[in-house]
């Protein structure tokens, strides 16, 4: 038996040891840093012209980078950065350093102390990862940053998400801590997906960090396909991409607001499916099925990275779905909400504040909320689920390890 199962296991590796559809897969992931950037050369200008400064050794404007997912920001920034890295080089009267910091990743971000402690740790400093005051690691960041004259360049990615979860203080305090260094510099550059960030900070934060701000536009369905063609001739081998693979992955990712990350995703995933299926060729049907597991993967994404509110409250939804075989309406989820907000020890929003987390998800693809007028009882909204059975399961799983459930969420 296990002989017979080690050989249907050869017969997979033997057809993956083949490789006839990727020559370089990597060229496809979020990691890939492209030599060429298309499409974005107006914003480089930009960025260089800002920071150009630093290479005289003088402090350049805070900046800040906004747009959708997708549209080159990352890329953009990190482009300029190594450019600036290759000149400084050449310059040994004064010393630049710049240090790129993803906000999503977690235990970094969750805290200033964090955030600080994994900056201390890129400089060369060490500090344990918890115990000491906040205002203690500040001074030990000022002592370890100003030890020489240098220009010091903090880049800040999805920053929104850091002030999500730890407020935008931080930001204050940084902006704040030139006036207490005497050798060093601090040039900060932060990058957000969300449109509306810069207007929910602090005034005198977005006076101080936004000194300078780019937008970065959508790429169109044209664009995206350009950046396709270029990445897929290192990507794959030359052939195996049936006619209208690209335009149709550019078309899905235009759609989503011009996302060129989502449109290398879609990519890459159909040429995994399709040697899964022992294809030859990445087929159109192959960006079908790549369509529908991003979209899958992006909803547990969405359900892992919500505060513990918006999980409880999906928690809720999930568990009267599973338990009543009718209509599912907002009062019904409340009330089971409170429930697991008691059983959980954790605070209970209002009924409007949880009204509107519904509606949220209700945007976001996870449940389909319907009104029904009751006449002269005024209007009810009607909540079900709009995820299949396997995400349900998943999405349970993620809610109870976040959440500690000791038991079923049902």
């Amino acid at each position: 038996m296990v002989k017979e199962g080690t050989n249907k296991l050869d017969d997979i590796f033997d057809s993956f040891d083949k490789n006839i559809i990727f020559r370089d897969k990597a060229t496809l992931q979020n990691s890939y840093h492209p030599k060429e950037i298309f499409h974005r050369d107006e914003q480089i200008k930009q960025i260089a012209s800002i920071m150009a400064p630093v290479l005289r050794g003088e402090k350049s404007s805070n900046l800040f980078l906004y747009g959708k997912t997708g549209t080159g920001k990352t890329l953009s920034i990190q482009y300029v950065r190594d450019e600036l890295n290759k000149r400084a080089e050449k310059n040994p009267n004064f010393s630049l350093r710049i240090e790129y910091l993803n906000c999503k990743l977690r235990k970094i971000s969750d805290t200033e102390y964090r955030i600080l402690a994994e900056l201390i740790k890129k400089l060369g400093g060490e500090i344990p990862s918890t115990g000491l005051p906040t205002e203690v690691v500040y001074s030990k960041f000022i002592e370890l940053i100003d030890k020489d004259k240098q220009i010091l360049v903090l880049i800040f990615d999805e920053i929104d998400q850091a002030v999500k979860k730890i407020s935008d203080g931080f930001l204050y305090n940084l902006t704040r801590l030139n006036s207490e260094l005497a050798k060093t510099q601090i040039c900060v550059v932060g990058i957000s997906n969300d449109l509306t960030f810069l207007d929910n900070l602090d005034p005198r934060i977005r006076s101080s960090l936004s000194e300078e701000e780019i937008v970065f536009p959508p790429y169109n369905a044209l664009q995206i396909q350009d950046i396709l063609k270029h990445r897929s001739e290192e990507a794959f081998k030359p052939g195996v991409l049936e006619d209208g693979v690209i335009p149709k992955c550019a078309a899905f990712a235009a759609r989503e607001h011009g996302d060129a990350r989502r449109a290398l995703d879609l990519l890459r995933i159909a040429g995994e499916l399709a040697e899964r299926d022992g294809s030859k060729r990445v087929l159109l049907k192959h960006i079908d099925e790549a369509n529908e597991k991003i979209e899958r993967d992006k909803i547990l994404d969405i359900i892992k990275t919500e505060p513990k509110q918006f999980q409880l409250v999906l928690s809720s939804i999930i568990r009267i779905s599973e338990t009543e075989k009718g209509p599912i309406f907002t009062g019904d989820i409340y009330n089971s909400y409170q429930e697991l907000c008691r059983r959980n020890k954790m605070e209970i929003l209002t009924q409007r504040r949880v009204s509107d987390i519904i509606q949220e998800f209700d945007m976001l693809g996870i449940i389909n909320v319907r009104v029904i007028s009751k006449g002269r009882g005024g209007r009810m909204r009607e909540v079900k689920l709009a995820i299949s059975k396997n995400i349900v399961e998943k999405a349970k799983e993620i809610i109870s390890d976040s959440l500690n459930y000791t038991g079923s969420l049902s």
